[in-house]
């Protein structure tokens, strides 16, 4: 790892990180700064060195489109490995294994950034590979209940279903606010139906906090979980 952080330096990280994510959505109170002291002298490594490396830990929730802990900002400078290393921890400690999209989409931003970038070839058979992934057993009946309440426009911005399905139904995407890999239920209460560019807002936007708390304010049924 860069700076020589061994896994089992990131791996305490991941897991104290994972457990302050855990008690902010369960408000339950805890002091970030006792945290990063404790791990501080258990590494012999600064306070500081810590809270950065949870901000880096902040930013790979970002890619997984995930909320990340309040006042830990995402640090982009993580690099595509040490961002695949990250990622697989939380799955880890989670005791999940959710798709992975840190490493491409690190290095995705990296390539974007480059003053120059020639045009590549790509990858014309693309290699296969195989993995289990967590999936939540939902109620269909919770997503037909809230596409029909939503009635074809979108609970977010009130616009129309972009298109209509060859089934007739107008297209919309049911999120959970507080999504089912962080333990939110699977609830008319926890679910609201979305146009594609709101969904995505939702989980990959600057201001999707801010989006997500409106969308509590604008819609009775929902209660904070």
């Amino acid at each position: 790892m860069s700076d020589n952080w061994t896994e089992e330096e990131l791996k305490a990280a991941v897991e104290a990180y994972v457990q302050m994510h855990s008690d902010e959505a369960n408000g339950v109170p805890f002091v970030k700064n006792k945290i990063y002291s404790e791990l501080a002298d258990r590494f012999g490594r600064t306070e500081k060195s810590f809270e950065y490396r949870m901000q880096n830990i902040s930013y790979v929730y970002s890619l997984m489109g995930r909320t990340w802990v309040s006042g830990l900002k995402p640090a982009k400078n993580v690099g595509a490995n040490n961002a695949a290393v990250i990622e697989r921890l939380i799955s880890e400690v989670e005791g999940q294994s959710l798709p992975t999209v840190a490493e491409f989409e690190t290095q995705v931003i990296s390539y974007k950034s480059k003053k120059n970038l020639s045009k590549p070839s790509g990858i014309k058979e693309p290699e296969k590979t195989y993995s289990q992934v967590t999936n939540f057993n939902r109620d269909p009946k919770v997503k037909a209940w809230v596409l029909k309440e939503a009635s074809g426009k979108c609970e977010c911005c009130g616009s129309d279903a972009p298109f209509t399905t060859p089934e007739g139904e107008p297209f919309l995407e049911v999120h959970h606010l507080r999504r089912l890999a962080d333990g939110g239920s699977d609830t008319v209460t926890n679910a609201v139906a979305l146009c594609p560019n709101c969904h995505r807002e939702m989980h990959h936007g600057i201001s999707k906090s801010a989006l997500v708390s409106s969308m509590y304010k604008k819609l009775s049924r929902l209660v904070h979980e």
